[in-house]
């Protein structure tokens, strides 16, 4: 199979060091397919390359946490034998260059990673930042967010009880677009990602893959330009219906003994969802990409490993499970087919026209990922100030106008009466107040 350049690495958001450092890892030059997946899954988006060194000082550890970060979602116990499930998450660069999608993909991303840890979604917020309001482009991303979160969160039943929403003039180059998803577990029936078991069956559940969203997590990771309106085609298509059926069935198969982990298929698609499992499980994984079910036509290796397409998860089921499972999926009328196994390889092998058009090791690609403490620059102190002196030069009168009258003091009411807050009947205190409360039964 032809082997790559670094030319071709470098197109692909590496630099010349980590294509050099992928040769020495893997004993050789990668293929294309292969420079894809690392390409992937050493993205910033996914690795946290740059960030994993400040993201470890953070506390996450105290009695009441059953799952920290690591997870599809965090895990804390709320007693009573329930636990809370949630995530929150940005979809800031999908959201600047396609307003809706971005933000709706955004919401749906965040609904699969609860819900794949074995907990019925029950609430959504968000916090949201956009630039000036006069800003030529304020008007169309401010409407096409809203739009999305609440196009999705409301097809899906689920109500958005909660967030915020403010304007500043450094938010115009690109807006933040976070989503978060709150769900409700049983203590002993959270489920996690981790893989086990050689031979075990590798499953793809959902709807088909298609061409959209690929180098999605790239173009995550990378800064804007001016021919950021190009990158349209990297964004991901979301179908709030198919996640609806793939919620409900989900939760119907983990009523059974039959899952051993589960995993979203987001930022990266089968690429990371693979790795991830196998990784964490110290396995390999062997799948045989001709068994993918796909919705566009000669779709290549590199298109289905990297593709983002939305309402995916790959389950590994313990074997002489997959009758009952797949009765399941195809109740509620989802793609399932078995596309692989686990083995004791500890590589990611994949075939395609029966040919193997990868095989790397799956350390290569998760525990050796680059990381990165970058320069930093200290931002200095304000100077001190005579407070009293300069009181006195105030008009109180004046001031208190210009805050009352900033747009982030608005009512905000225009923004969170589109969303659904009270469908499922739980919501005790609407949006609008200090904060939301539901109702845990």
């Amino acid at each position: 199979m032809e082997t790559v350049t670094v030319d071709q690495a470098i197109q692909l958001g590496l630099t010349s060091s980590e294509f050099d450092k992928i040769k020495e890892l893997i004993g050789r030059v990668p293929n294309f397919t292969e420079l894809g997946i690392f390409s992937a899954m050493w993205n910033e988006h996914c690795s946290y390359k740059s960030s994993r060194v400040w993201l470890s000082q953070l506390p996450t550890k105290n009695k009441y946490v059953i799952q920290g970060p690591g997870e599809n979602a965090g895990v804390i116990d709320i007693e009573d034998d329930d636990v809370a499930i949630f995530k929150i998450e940005s979809h800031n660069h999908p959201s600047y260059i396609e307003p809706y999608q971005g933000a709706a993909t955004g919401v749906g991303g965040i609904l699969r990673d609860v819900f794949t840890m074995g907990a019925r979604p029950v609430a959504n917020l968000n916090s949201i930042r956009f630039g000036r309001p006069e800003h030529p482009k304020t008007k169309y991303l401010l409407n096409g967010v809203v739009s999305g979160i609440a196009g999705y969160g409301n097809c899906m039943g689920i109500p958005t009880v909660g967030g915020e929403v403010e304007f500043d003039e450094c938010y115009d180059g690109n807006i933040l677009v976070n989503a978060m998803n709150i769900g409700i577990a049983k203590k002993d029936k959270v489920f996690l990602s981790i893989a086990s078991g050689v031979g075990n069956p590798v499953i793809y559940v959902g709807s088909k893959t298609g061409r959209d969203g690929i180098h999605g997590a790239s173009m995550a990771s990378q800064e804007f330009d001016d021919n950021s309106e190009a990158k349209k085609p990297t964004v991901q298509v979301g179908d709030p219906f198919a996640e609806k059926l793939l919620l409900e069935a989900c939760l119907e198969l983990m009523k059974t003994d039959s899952i051993i982990s589960i995993q979203d298929m987001g930022a990266a698609g089968l690429t990371s969802s693979s790795v991830e499992m196998a990784s964490k499980g110290k396995l390999g994984i062997e799948i045989d990409l001709n068994k993918v079910p796909c919705r566009e036509e000669k779709m290549q290796p590199f298109e289905l490993m990297l593709s983002e397409s939305q309402e995916r998860m790959l389950i590994v089921l313990k074997e002489g499970k997959e009758k009952e499972a797949e009765k399941i999926f195809t109740k509620w009328n989802l793609d399932f087919s078995v596309i692989g196994k686990m083995t004791d390889s500890n590589n990611l092998v994949l075939h395609f026209n029966n040919e193997t058009v990868c095989d790397i090791p799956i350390s290569s690609l998760a525990d050796e990922a680059p990381k990165y403490n970058r320069e930093w620059v200290s931002t200095p102190l304000p100077q001190k100030v005579n407070i009293d002196a300069k009181l006195n030069d105030l008009d109180i009168t004046f001031c208190l106008k210009q805050l009352l009258a900033h747009h982030n003091q608005a009512n905000k009411s225009w923004v969170w009466e589109q969303y659904d807050h009270m469908v499922m009947g739980d919501t005790i205190q609407r949006p609008g107040g200090d904060a939301a409360v539901i109702r845990v039964h």
